[in-house]
């Protein structure tokens, strides 16, 4: 027989809605909150662990299917919201409200890294969540340009305050230098300019800080991580065995510096044509085998669109200019997926 309707009948019957990545029950996982039951009709809220969670239709259904099995039943109410776990390493950092923080990487330059960086953060503020992107690549700050920003806002209380667009906000060395001005530093002024961008920021609450790294494995990844507990990197790679070898190189640096790693991404992979033929300028599957052989996630193959170069120029981005495109919903798949593997390395 069925269980009659009332709030503890709907606690037991959600004890068997697992989420299908953190592998436990909703209650065990406190995301069910705010039950309400009035003459058969059941209003709740879900309270997932990222707005980006690419499975939040499939929680939803199986919750209200659950719901539905109870004796009594009239109307099924359910607030779908989030509320992105806090990675204890950084909460221990005072004055710092950034709950994670995902570094991009490659192990060469020209493989799309900052436009990769640029819109994950847009896709991941589309939403819901709190996002900062910094320009971290000192030699190449080209995240401005992307952004369709060229100033920061004045100075508030000592503090440097980020631009914002696109739900963004923005720090980079761009806007702090003149155009076309060479930057010929060495070791200690990035350090120090990293840990600028990070104690002289008021970048407010943030549930993801993404950092767009520069190419390579020098001395500003070292610097971020000895001055900041990054959550996780993801690596961005071409399909060629050159750009391969070279990406390899990124996840070993993140491996050395014991930083978890949320996936591989495969950029500029296939060109389609008028006639849906897919052209492969580059090769493909190198970023695929890549993340097998480290026993990675891979979290996507990005075609050769030319509407993200022409796009990232103009300073909007694919996300935004084109947000129902196939790249746009290939960026928001990496966003969601990246979002969801730091929920699990946290939530274990």
């Amino acid at each position: 027989m069925q269980n009659k309707i009332n709030k503890e009948s709907v606690i037991e019957k959600l004890r068997t809605v697992i989420d299908p990545e953190l592998n436990r029950d909703l209650v065990s996982l406190n995301m069910i909150k705010d039950i309400v039951v009035n003459d058969g009709n059941v209003r709740l809220s879900v309270v997932l662990t990222t707005p980006a969670c690419p499975l939040k239709n499939h929680i939803q259904n199986d919750v209200r299917s659950a719901i539905a099995k109870i004796e009594g039943v009239k109307d099924i109410e359910i607030n779908m919201t989030a509320n992105v776990p806090q990675d204890k390493a950084i909460q221990e950092k005072e004055n710092l409200r950034i709950k994670s923080i995902v570094a991009i990487a490659s192990g060469k330059g020209g493989v799309g890294k900052s436009t990769v960086a640029v819109n994950i953060a847009i896709s991941l503020a589309n939403a819901g969540s709190k996002v900062g992107l910094m320009d971290a690549d000192i030699y190449g700050p080209n995240i401005p340009t992307m952004m369709g920003l060229n100033e920061l806002p004045q100075p508030k209380d000592g503090k440097l305050i980020p631009a914002k667009a696109f739900g963004v906000k923005v720090i980079s060395i761009g806007f702090l230098v003149k155009d076309g001005q060479p930057l010929i530093w060495r070791g200690p002024l990035l350090h120090s300019t990293i840990k600028q961008f990070i104690d002289d920021v008021d970048w407010g609450p943030l549930d993801y800080l993404i950092v767009d790294l520069p190419p390579g494995t020098g001395d500003v990844q070292l610097s971020l991580s000895q001055h900041i507990p990054v959550t996780c990197g993801v690596v961005v790679t071409m399909p060629q065995q050159v750009s391969v070898d070279d990406a390899s190189r990124g996840i070993e640096m993140f491996q050395k510096l014991n930083i978890p790693i949320a996936g591989v991404i495969e950029n500029m992979s296939g060109l389609e044509l008028s006639d849906g033929t897919i052209v492969d300028v580059f090769g493909r599957g190198g970023g695929e085998d890549m993340a097998k052989k480290y026993d990675l996630s891979f979290l996507g193959r990005i075609p050769l669109d030319p509407n993200v170069r022409i796009h990232g120029d103009l300073g909007a981005p694919i996300v935004v200019s084109i947000p129902n495109g196939k790249v746009s919903m290939i960026f928001n798949s990496i966003a969601g997926m990246t979002a969801s593997y730091i929920s699990q390395l946290i939530i274990k």
